[in-house]
């Protein structure tokens, strides 16, 4: 599927589509919110839930890797590499 293909989907089709094909890479907190970062077909999708809720706010898509900064960030390489 295309981001453009996937950004026409219902919020709905979008979660559906992310369990189903969507590798699920990383997670990490923002304010007072619950960030999921998936993979999916050439592009990323980030998933925005409040803290400690089920409901899934907003998804933001994004394919330049710029935008994994935050997760690269965390990533922490054992000293002996």
């Amino acid at each position: 599927m295309t981001i453009t293909a996937f950004k026409a989907l219902h919020q709905r089709r979008q979660l559906d589509y992310l369990a189903r094909h969507g590798t699920r890479l990383a997670e990490r907190p923002e304010d007072s919110f619950d960030l999921v970062l998936y993979a999916v077909e050439g592009f990323y999708a980030e998933t925005w839930r409040s803290r400690g809720e089920e409901a899934v706010l907003f998804i933001h898509v994004f394919q330049k890797p710029a935008g994994l900064g935050e997760y690269l960030a965390r990533v922490q390489l054992p000293g002996n590499l």
